[in-house]
């Protein structure tokens, strides 16, 4: 007998056992083909999950979903990042089919995004979605995985508002490519698909991904879509004019990265994996998300600490005594430091005092929407670095407060004792003199 289908008579109290590995519990969603439900091990000693049950008589019953389901498998065994929706093991009995994966606690980012006021996040904000969606598909197409359905459905969050790619149903692996090197399924979203995705042509999964992040970033940065249309052959025609329009508070790096992205010729699209040199992807990032996703792997911890070199004048202007930023913004929403230890222990040092002193998670009243983990409700430390000379490095901390909501927070910071707890990782508080 199925294991999810018999029913003990203690089921209303203890959840549905599965194979006497797991608890099911809840039932978390649906889908066409699937139900996701809420589990915990039988044994207590591991964290809950997220088991996906298939129908076997339905799977193998409807044309092209048999293949779905291994291509899914294929691809999320192969892949091990902080950004993707982890597979744990698969499961089967007669009659179904159990897929347990990693527990995605804050639901979807379409979701989150519809629940906001406007729709839409913050820019930095959206860099902190962006950054880390960039890192998992240039995971992925290293290891010669297209996603091919990049959506706002398909990024998951987890509790700490870090994002999780899913859903690889529809994801081409190496052997998908035909003898031209090319993938020749169209698939996918139509709003979120590649021009040449629609049209049928033959295309390159990794560029295909390229386009639908393009979009997802529009969104972010938006609040809608750029080409939303009932007719895809209209909404193809203006993908290719590219006829759509920014609005006015989308800043101007902002806007030429989503051009470059939302190319309509393939051959001249950015790929993903070049992001990490854009000027936006340079801008300050969140100390969260920096420890969250970006310290594993080399090409996440390039984007992290890329430093720009400094020259001598640089190094004078830092100096407390002839820094001239009191002048002009009397709130001390920033501070500086040099240092020798390596940016990852930076970085781990901030996190780490951040879980004491609370500038990572930071709420406040009436400002509760923003979803994700370190800039939940209103503020986050922003830290960049720059090389002065081996090993020196300059850091720059910034407070940052959303929508302008908190003055007089930052007067009351302990810049002294995020000072206390970095310890020895400070060579120099605020200036150069001491070396």
């Amino acid at each position: 007998m199925d294991a999810m289908d018999s029913k003990s008579k203690g089921s209303n109290k203890k959840g549905k056992s599965l194979l006497g590995k797991y608890e099911l519990g809840r039932l978390l969603g649906r889908g066409t083909f699937a139900k996701v439900y809420l589990a915990r091990p039988v044994d207590g000693g591991g964290e809950a999950v997220a088991v996906k049950v298939l129908d076997k008589a339905e799977v193998m019953g409807t044309a092209g979903m048999a293949p779905r389901v291994l291509r899914e498998v294929t691809a999320m065994r192969r892949l091990r990042h902080p950004n993707v929706l982890r597979l744990h093991e698969v499961l089967a009995t007669r009659a179904k089919i159990y897929l347990v994966m990693e527990l995605a606690t804050g639901g979807d980012l379409l979701s989150r995004l519809a629940a906001l006021p406007r729709r839409r996040l913050p820019e930095h904000a959206a860099r902190r979605v962006f950054v880390q969606l960039v890192a998992a598909l240039s995971y992925c197409h290293a290891r010669g995985v297209a996603h091919r359905d990049v959506k706002p459905q398909n990024v998951l969050l987890d509790g700490d508002g870090n994002l999780k790619v899913s859903d690889f149903g529809l994801s081409a692996l190496p052997d998908s490519l035909r003898d031209d090197g090319r993938l020749h399924t169209a698939c996918g979203t139509p709003a979120y698909a590649a021009p040449e995705v629609l049209r049928r042509k033959a295309y390159d999964g990794a560029k295909a991904d390229a386009w639908s992040c393009g979009v997802i970033l529009f969104v972010l940065l938006a609040g809608h879509l750029p080409f939303d249309d009932s007719n895809i052959a209209d909404m193809c025609r203006k993908a290719h004019r590219r006829e759509f329009e920014f609005p006015e508070w989308v800043s101007q790096p902002a806007r030429r990265l989503v051009s470059r992205l939302l190319d309509p010729n393939p051959a001249t699209r950015v790929a993903v994996e070049t992001l990490t040199t854009h000027p936006w992807f340079k801008r300050s990032l969140s100390v969260d998300s920096q420890l969250g996703a970006l310290l594993n792997g080399q090409q996440e911890r390039a984007l992290a600490f890329q430093a720009p070199a400094m020259n001598a004048f640089d190094i004078i202007s830092m100096s407390s005594g002839l820094d001239l930023s009191g002048l002009f913004d009397q709130r001390n929403r920033e501070k500086r430091f040099m240092t020798t230890a390596s940016p990852e222990r930076t970085l781990e040092e901030l996190g780490r005092a951040g879980g004491k002193l609370g500038y990572v998670v930071v709420g406040k009243k009436g400002v509760d929407c923003l979803p994700l983990g370190g800039l939940l409700g209103l503020s986050a430390m922003t830290v960049e670095m720059s090389e002065v000379a081996p090993p020196l490095m300059l850091v720059e901390l910034r407070l940052e407060v959303v929508d302008g909501d908190g003055d007089g927070e930052e007067q009351g910071f302990g810049w002294e004792e995020l000072k206390h707890e970095l310890g020895d990782v400070v060579r120099a508080w605020h200036s150069c003199q001491d070396f």
